[in-house]
């Protein structure tokens, strides 16, 4: 869930910077890898790679 929305913006090269508070709320780590996919109707998923792989190991699907 998240607490408090914040707001972003795509630079011109396309990259999108998460603010820190976010990412450590979704107990995110500095360098840490992760996948990106779009959920449909403008929402981006991030997922650690290493949660995505484990998923798709024990349950068959990301």
């Amino acid at each position: 869930m998240i607490r408090e929305p914040a707001e972003v913006s795509v630079e011109s090269d396309g990259r999108v910077g998460p603010p820190l508070g976010l990412l450590a709320e979704a107990g995110i780590n500095i360098g840490e890898r992760l996948l990106a996919f779009s959920d449909g109707d403008g929402r981006i998923v991030l997922r650690r790679a290493s949660d995505a792989i484990n998923d798709l190991l024990s349950h068959g699907t990301l």
